[in-house]
């Protein structure tokens, strides 16, 4: 008997450890057409079907979401706070990935637009688009948020006098070192380089402080390829990218190429670039274009160059940020205007995207993530 109880056991036990982990979603939105704040999914990769599982409540658009490493907390930008803009905190149940509030800060500056999160764990980055400004925000142990321990405020203009009339400050990527924090100012198509201290939650000057692109082009969002040695950058104005080569030791990046256009060439509607992602292999790049409303692809050459290799329509409209899951196998992607989000079955041979016919409605959908819980 002891031996059939035992056997059943390890039979629990397999069947267990056979079942897939939980693949959770998060999605920030702007307050606006009856979001209700942050959502909560489960994909199923097998269908290739998201499921919506919680809202959580914030009505300051918690439009950028950012996820502790540890996958026990996220943060969501309160873009539409009064005043000065605001950050929030919730805890993560690691078995369900439901959310539960925990703190509030301020973001020191208007229009916080982007938060990032430090390997660490200990600091997080935020970008005030209104206020032209980078905060820093210590995170404590229980994952709560503390009063900014450091500010830097950006001064000047561009030439688009409409879009650069002062600075406004886009993005904050972390390098995959976690030495420096690469900041993405739109209002004066410059990259400022900081050196981070995770610990004392501050930043300085690197010994090359920034690196600027074309003028008018617009700065937005930043990343790295998984060699560490190139970095992209989505220059939102003129719906391009700018290519850089890294140099680890000092931070500094090095232009080799510059506004590599995105839009087809018999294009001339109004257009703006938002989000850029690179597949998991590292061979293939993706930028997304608001009013063509397509993700544009290009392939990646040993050199970190790029080649064009087509567009996918989003099959909605405005597609602000959109997500390549971890095992590159799928693409969703955030269409702000008509409030949903789509999803693309990637050929990971071709960088090609092929929609699978699912349509999930999320209001004013703005950034999604999946962390690994």
């Amino acid at each position: 008997m002891n031996k059939i109880i035992a056997m059943l056991l390890l039979s629990m036990s397999l069947s267990a450890l056979a079942q897939p982990a939980k693949e959770i979603m998060y999605v920030g939105t702007y307050s606006v057409r009856g979001s209700e704040g942050v959502y909560v999914f489960e994909f199923d990769r097998k269908e290739g079907t998201m499921h919506q599982i919680q809202s959580v409540s914030n009505a300051k658009s918690p439009s950028f979401l950012a996820v502790h490493p540890s996958g026990n907390y996220l943060y969501s930008v309160d873009e539409g706070a009064e005043k000065a803009g605001g950050v929030s905190s919730y805890t993560v149940d690691k078995k369900t990935g439901k959310l539960t509030y925990l703190n509030s800060q301020s973001s020191m500056g208007s229009g916080p637009c982007h938060i990032s999160v430090d390997h660490t764990g200990k600091t997080a980055f935020v970008s005030n688009y209104g206020g032209g400004s980078l905060t820093v925000l210590p995170i404590k142990t229980d994952g709560t948020l503390g009063v900014a321990t450091d500010t830097v405020q950006d001064a000047g203009s561009g030439p688009n006098a409409q879009r650069q009339e002062k600075p406004h400050v886009h993005s904050a990527t972390l390098a995959p070192d976690n030495r420096f924090v690469y900041v993405a100012d739109l209002g004066l198509d410059r990259l400022n380089i900081f050196a981070v201290n995770p610990k004392a939650s501050t930043v300085k000057p690197a010994s090359i402080p920034y690196v600027t692109v074309k003028p008018g082009s617009g700065p937005r969002h930043f990343t790295f390829h998984p060699n560490g040695k190139y970095a992209y950058l989505v220059e939102e104005i003129t719906s391009a990218v700018a290519v850089f080569s890294r140099d680890a030791k000092t931070g500094a990046l090095t232009l080799i190429e510059d506004n590599v256009k995105t839009l087809p060439a018999d294009f001339n509607a109004q257009n703006t670039s938002a989000d850029i992602h690179i597949d998991p292999a590292g061979k293939f790049l993706y930028q997304s274009n608001r009013g063509y409303n397509a993700l544009t692809i290009f392939a990646i050459g040993n050199d970190g160059k790029l080649t064009k290799v087509g567009d996918q329509p989003t099959e909605g409209k405005t597609p602000r940020n959109f997500l390549i899951d971890p095992k590159g196998e799928f693409i969703f992607v955030a269409n702000q205007e008509s409030d949903n989000i789509t999803i693309f079955r990637r050929d990971q041979k071709t960088g090609k995207l092929t929609f699978n016919g699912q349509s999930v409605k999320v209001p004013a959908a703005v950034c999604i993530i999946m962390p690994n819980l």
